[in-house]
This record gives structure tokens, sequence and C-alpha cells, in this order.
């Protein structure tokens, strides 16, 4: 898609609150998030692992995800990550975000809509 494109944009915009909802129902680790959080739209196919991951460091950093490695089991460690009560108050965040951003758009294809319709009698 070219710069100038519709619904071109910066791709990673809605990462971290895809990775946050992935992780609200149950901690899970960095595989079953890449594979979970296509469901929500933002990510076409499968996320880029490295692109997740790196989000997982930088979110653990900022304290709104935990992660610890889990050994059970055979195979080698895997990290296990959890959304922290910190991630929980920026996920919210994001959904009023989100809330506010989709009242914007519906508004706007209305007024198209209608003016178009306009146009038309």
């Amino acid at each position: 898609m070219k710069e100038n494109q519709p619904g071109s944009g910066k791709k990673e915009r809605y990462t971290q609150p895809s990775i946050l909802m992935g992780l609200l129902k149950k901690p899970c680790y960095g595989y079953e998030l890449i594979q979970n959080i296509q469901h929500f739209g933002f990510i076409e196919g499968q996320a880029p692992p490295g692109m997740i991951y790196r989000h997982l460091r930088q979110m653990e950093s900022d304290g709104l995800v935990i992660s610890e490695w889990d050994t059970e089991g055979g195979g080698p460690a895997k990290r296990m990550y959890t959304i922290t009560e910190e991630g929980q108050e920026a996920l919210s965040l994001w959904v009023d975000y989100m809330e506010n951003k989709s009242r914007k758009l519906s508004n706007f294809i209305e007024t198209y809509q209608k003016s178009i319709s306009d146009q038309c009698d």
C-alpha cells in the first residue's frame, strides 16, 4: 500500500492493545500469543515473531506485562507472559481511545452517505 493510500499508516499501531487483549483471559507463551492476536484484525496474517517479542520486552520494561520461565514438561523452557494491573489499565485506555475513534469514524461515514444521498435527490 502506498504511503498516501487510505489505510496507510503505522502498521504496528494496535500491536500493544492486541497483545494486552490476548493476555487478558489467561497468561500464555509468546507463540500462543502470536497465534491468538491475529483474530483481532489489526495484523494481517501471522504476526511477525520478532515484532511481537520486541513489543513484549518493551511492555515488560514498562510494567504492562510480566514474564517467568516455565520449565515444566518436556522440551526447552518457555517464557510465560501475564498482563499486570497496569497493563489492564493501559488496555482500558486503549479501548476508550478506540471507542472514541469508532464514533468519529461512524459520524464521518454517516455524513458521507448522507451527502451522497442528498446529491441523488
